[in-house]
């Protein structure tokens, strides 16, 4: 989803300083991991914009509405994975906000692989804090060591070990060498 979270980026700048030069894909996928508020407020600070993070944050959330599904779509290898794993409890965690990942789920026929997505707008707090991943294994009824969790970002690895769970991380996604290290 990276090329369609910094179309939403530049058209946020755009809209609100016109003529603003579009940050580059790889500045805004620095910034995308720990919600749109992070990547919001830093993209104000690279464009050099004085504008409230409530005003940006309201016109990136319209934008990005519009482009979820532009670009985005599963990693190869992601629609086979989630069939063998279909007889497990799937979830989804992530500090998108819920409502964009669930359409985004359902637009690339994946929703139903899941028993629950929880985005970061509706969790206690974003990850790394692990209180929604606690809450989802409670809800699902199972320990630490029946759950893993995958991710491909330093923010997931975290995540996991403040929950005490197994990670699995892939190193093909938004953050390979945050992951590594």
């Amino acid at each position: 989803s990276t090329q369609d979270l910094a179309t939403a980026v530049n058209g946020t700048l755009e809209r609100l300083r016109p003529g603003t030069p579009p940050l580059p894909l790889d500045v805004v996928r620095s910034y995308i991991g720990e919600g749109a508020g992070r990547l919001v407020s830093q993209s104000l600070a690279r464009a050099e914009l004085q504008v409230t993070l409530e005003t940006a944050l309201e016109v990136f959330l319209e934008i990005y509405a519009g482009c979820l599904l532009e670009s985005t779509r599963p990693y190869p290898g992601v629609q086979a994975a989630l069939q063998a794993l279909s007889s497990s409890t799937l979830a989804v965690l992530t500090n998108k906000p819920g409502g964009f990942s669930r359409t985004i789920l359902q637009g690339l026929g994946l929703l139903e692989s899941f028993a629950a997505v929880v985005g970061g707008d509706e969790m206690p707090a974003r990850k790394p804090d692990p209180g929604a991943l606690l809450l989802l294994m409670e809800r699902f009824q199972v320990t630490a060591g029946e759950t893993l969790f995958v991710g491909d970002s330093a923010v997931d690895v975290a995540t996991a070990r403040a929950a005490g769970v197994q990670v699995a991380g892939l190193r093909y996604g938004l953050d390979p060498e945050g992951l590594v290290a």
